[in-house]
């Protein structure tokens, strides 16, 4: 979807439409950008970049507070409309999903027909717009959608997937942020075909376990299939506080409470999972995580604090002032797939 959030929210309130506006929390906080409108995007406003930075950037921005509640009703519209043409669809958020039309349950027979005839839909429909990337393989088809955005439809067919991906620049690869696309160019690699005269070894010395996943990328190669029934890889809660936390008490609390949430947002998901990590990032903006994988699955606050807080414990402050805490759970046993008699037989799944 395009700028999801903010145009559900344009569409709703048309004394918005043709604004620039951000979909997160207020300036005047530490409130972050979630969506922007394709017209604060003109000004350099981006999701994740601080309200304060994004107001800076644009003064007449309009910020709305996030209604997931609507969000989440036309995301259901939009997976119904999916499921006209395909069963195999893999969500990865509220607004995009992959769809495998290899069999199309309306025998449209094109790719490209059916991918125009879901934005057509998802217009009519819900009066908002999408942008489709249709190739061979999940990796190309993501990069293409991103390729035409807004209202846009990209298909790169067997043929063009290297010229392609040899001419993207290389910040336009899928998972290659800000530092590595600098890296990267510090290597002079400026685009796909810079990256294809590198070795497998060499990307790997550099970028790790990373490495050979742009190795393989950059070639076109991606043998994942769409799965229907993908699950969630972790579920985590943090909140950003307007003052920073200066003593531990304070700070456990908050866990303890950011634990209660969790738990609530677990129980609606039926999840329960062996590995707690807490996240801190201190006023200078450093980053610490400590995670412990249990031999049993929880998914209770009492079980969830109590971990956290032997996390917490292990962790040198150094009188540091914190402005974010986060806990999170994964390594799942997914309770609405199968019920065991005895929880015993859960850790040999």
């Amino acid at each position: 979807m395009d700028a999801f959030y903010a145009s559900v929210d344009q569409r709703d309130f048309p004394e918005l439409r043709g604004k620039p506006i951000a979909v997160g929390g207020s300036p005047d906080g530490r409130g972050v950008v979630a969506t922007a409108s394709y017209e604060a995007r003109r000004f350099g406003v981006r999701s994740a970049m601080p309200s304060r930075q994004a107001l800076q950037l644009c003064p007449d921005l309009i910020f709305t507070v996030p209604r997931f509640d609507a969000y989440k009703e036309v995301s259901l519209h939009i997976r119904s409309i999916f499921k006209r043409y395909t069963d195999l669809i893999e969500p990865l958020s509220l607004d995009e999903a992959y769809l495998d039309v290899t069999e199309d349950k309306l025998g449209i027979g094109s790719a490209i027909d059916i991918a125009k005839a879901i934005k057509d839909a998802i217009y009519n429909e819900l009066d908002l717009t999408a942008s489709a990337g249709v190739s061979v393989n999940k990796f190309v088809a993501k990069i293409a959608s991103d390729y035409q955005k807004p209202n846009g439809l990209t298909f790169i067919g067997p043929s063009k997937v290297l010229p392609f991906l040899e001419q993207l620049p290389i910040e336009k690869f899928f998972g290659v942020g800000k530092v590595t696309a600098q890296k990267m160019k510090g290597m002079g690699i400026h685009n796909g075909f810079d990256l294809k005269q590198i070795s497998e070894e060499q990307l790997r010395r550099k970028f790790g376990k990373s490495g050979a996943f742009f190795y393989q990328m950059v070639r076109g190669e991606d043998k994942r299939d769409v799965k229907p029934n993908r699950l969630s890889k972790s579920i985590g809660i943090e909140d950003t506080f307007a003052v920073d936390l200066r003593e531990p008490e304070d700070m456990m609390k908050e866990l303890n409470s950011l634990c209660m949430r969790l738990e609530k947002r677990l129980s609606g998901k039926s999840k329960e999972g062996r590995t707690v990590t807490l996240k801190i990032k201190y006023a200078d903006f450093t980053l610490v995580t400590r995670s412990k994988t249990l031999t049993y699955y929880i998914n209770t606050a009492e079980d969830l604090s109590r971990i956290i807080g032997e996390l917490f414990a292990k962790v040198d402050l150094h009188d540091s002032k914190v402005r974010l805490l986060g806990v999170a759970l994964s390594n799942f046993y997914d309770t609405d797939l199968e019920k065991y008699s005895s929880p015993q037989l859960r850790l040999f799944e």
